[in-house]
């Protein structure tokens, strides 16, 4: 199951990095948020405002996720990635 899940993580990441069409800001953060929690788990990041306001951002999505599995980090970003990449 674990390499399955890999498979359809690593093919949805693939496919949403060279979509032609114009992501929302919300959705973006979202993907970065759960890639993140997928490879790494969670934020070990201490002062995220020093490196800027769009990092703070970034940060704070990923930071809500704090807790979740990466399996489970990994299932929403497919199942997120694919539901733009429908639109």
């Amino acid at each position: 199951m674990t390499q399955d899940l890999d498979i359809r993580f690593n093919t949805a990441f693939e496919k949403i990095s060279i979509i032609e069409k114009t992501i929302a800001s919300d959705d973006l953060l979202k993907l970065y948020a759960f890639n993140k929690q997928a490879k790494i788990g969670d934020t070990f990041i201490h002062d995220p405002n020093k490196n800027g306001l769009i990092n703070g951002f970034k940060f704070n999505a990923w930071n809500q996720l704090n807790g979740m599995s990466q399996e489970k980090a990994k299932k929403e970003y497919i199942k997120l990635a694919n539901s733009l990449l429908k639109k």
